[in-house]
């Protein structure tokens, strides 16, 4: 079983910044890469950023250089630091795990519920 519970962000002025934290726990199960997605009013769910288990790390187009994820090695919570933020960063947010159960090859995906992060121009 694996759960995710997200926090953070809400409201901010376009070029400020926020922080979302996607806490896990899990039995029974080894984690193999956790990201962010968002869902833009309208839009399909796309990639924000991810890390693996080794560290690796990706970004959607629009996020490199700006936001910054970080691995959830100590307390099993993974965060996401969004710097100069623009009007079109506005969508749902959700946390992902890849989880796989210990002993198997197959990765399973699990989804948080979503938070909310809206920026203004």
């Amino acid at each position: 079983q694996v759960q995710l519970e997200e926090s953070g962000g809400g409201l901010v002025q376009a070029g400020g910044s926020l922080g979302l934290s996607c806490t896990v726990s899990r039995t029974g199960y080894s984690i193999t890469e956790m990201g962010w997605y968002r869902q833009g009013p309208g839009k399909e769910r796309e990639l924000v950023a991810s890390i693996t288990t080794d560290g690796r790390t990706s970004y959607g187009g629009s996020a490199k250089g700006r936001f910054t994820i970080s691995g959830w090695y100590t307390h099993n919570t993974m965060s996401l630091q969004m710097n100069s933020l623009e009007p079109e960063d506005t969508g749902v947010y959700y946390c992902n795990c890849k989880a796989r159960r210990f002993g198997r090859s197959q990765n399973y995906d699990y989804w948080g519920q979503g938070t909310q992060v809206t920026v203004t121009s």
